[in-house]
Order: C-alpha cells, then sequence, then structure tokens
C-alpha cells in the first residue's frame, strides 16, 4: 500500500442511511449543495440520472437521497427512505428521468434544474465514492469542488477589477483562500467565480462581498455533513 494517503474516513466511509456510500451519502450531498447554491428549498425538482445513477440508482436509494438533500437533511437522517412521502408533504413537485451527459461524465452523476420560485438553478454534479462528491458544473459554468471547504459561489459580471475586491475583502479579515476558480461565457459577459477557504466565511465578509459591482447574487456553504 506504499504511496497510498488513506485517512479513516476513506476506510470506513461516512455517516450514512445506507447501503451505498456513492449511490446514497454521496447523492445526498450532492442534493445539499444544490439547495445551498439555489439559496433555499426548491419548490420544483427536475433530477436527471447518468450511467450508474440510472441504472441502479433506484435499488440504491439514490433518488430518495438526492431529494433528502434538496430539503436539506444529512447522509445519516433516518427518514432518508421516507423521501418522496416528505418531498410530497412539503409541497415539493418532483421528477426523474434518464439522461445521457456524455462519455467524459462520472458513471454517478446527476443534472439538477430547480426552480424555487425566486431562482433557478441548473447544476451538474457526480458521486466519486466514500461519500465524495464533485461538482463539475453549475448553470453552464464549468468547475469542480468537493464541498469539502468554506465555499463562495459567487454569479458576477466579467468587469475589470472585480477579482482584486473580492480577494481583498477576504484579506480584510484574514481568511486564507485555498482555491479560486472564475469561469466566463466571454469577455464582459457572465461569469461565475468559486473560492474554497480553510477558514469560515464570516458574515463581514459577505456584506463587502455583497456590494460589489457586478454582483449579481453570492451563495456560501461550511463544509459538508
Amino acid at each position: 500500500m506504499a504511496g497510498l494517503n488513506l485517512s479513516a474516513f476513506d476506510v470506513i466511509g461516512p455517516v450514512m442511511i445506507g447501503p451505498s456510500s456513492s449511490h446514497t451519502a454521496g447523492a445526498v450531498r450532492l442534493g445539499l449543495v444544490a439547495r445551498h447554491l439555489l439559496g433555499s428549498g426548491p419548490r420544483r425538482a427536475d433530477i436527471e440520472l447518468h450511467g450508474s445513477f440510472a441504472a441502479t440508482g433506484r435499488g440504491h436509494a439514490t433518488d430518495r437521497a438526492l431529494l433528502t438533500g434538496l430539503m436539506g437533511d444529512a447522509p445519516d437522517h433516518e427518514a432518508l427512505p421516507q423521501a418522496f412521502e416528505r418531498a410530497g408533504a412539503a409541497g415539493l413537485e418532483f421528477a426523474f428521468s434518464v439522461v445521457d451527459l456524455g462519455d467524459a461524465a462520472h458513471p454517478n452523476s446527476v443534472r439538477f434544474c430547480l426552480d424555487s420560485g425566486e431562482n433557478r438553478l441548473e447544476l451538474i454534479g457526480a458521486s466519486l465514492g466514500g461519500g465524495v462528491i464533485e461538482i463539475v458544473e453549475i448553470d453552464g459554468h464549468f468547475t469542480a469542488f468537493k464541498g469539502t471547504r468554506h465555499t463562495l459561489v459567487c454569479w458576477h459580471a466579467d468587469r475589470s477589477g472585480f477579482l482584486f475586491h473580492l480577494t481583498a475583502a477576504f484579506a480584510a479579515f484574514d481568511i486564507n483562500i485555498a482555491t479560486l476558480s472564475t469561469t466566463r461565457r466571454g469577455r464582459g459577459s457572465e461569469a461565475l467565480t468559486v473560492i474554497e477557504t480553510d477558514d469560515a466565511i464570516v458574515a463581514s465578509v459577505l456584506q463587502l462581498t455583497a456590494k460589489l459591482d457586478g454582483l449579481v447574487r453570492q451563495r456560501f456553504f461550511s463544509p459538508l455533513p
């Protein structure tokens, strides 16, 4: 096993309602990220399953796990098996379908198309195994983060100086940025920036970033359960 760096989490797996860390625990976490980025619980959720998620997801409770995350609950939530009934009682309209996201997509992938009444979100993510996930696309912008750090996602206009002022807000409170990625549709058009930090993102930072010229909206969340 030389050269492998394994943690107890990698060996034992996450605390969860089974049966599968990839198809169940990972699916809950994907739903949680989608809920965080939408900004609230969705009123309507169209959920498209790719690959193994589509082929074996029902038997592994992937569908119920995705809904559990969308409702804001953790992978070990005892009512996960009753997710369909709970979603209906909460007024969440949902539909599942099969989609082909292409050969490059991970077999355990899902695309969410969510509507809260105030906001809409399209998100593609994958469950990599052991409860580990990766978000690969947000509203058509390619990205790559796992939800294991404090995370801020900003939808904004592509403007000179935006990233300078964005990172300056973190520096002002001595918050270390671990990763930063920005994608845009074209020069001067819509852009998306994802920042992951080693430290908690305090409210004072968010108050500063909320005032940035060109910001459309922002969402943040702490490391996933």
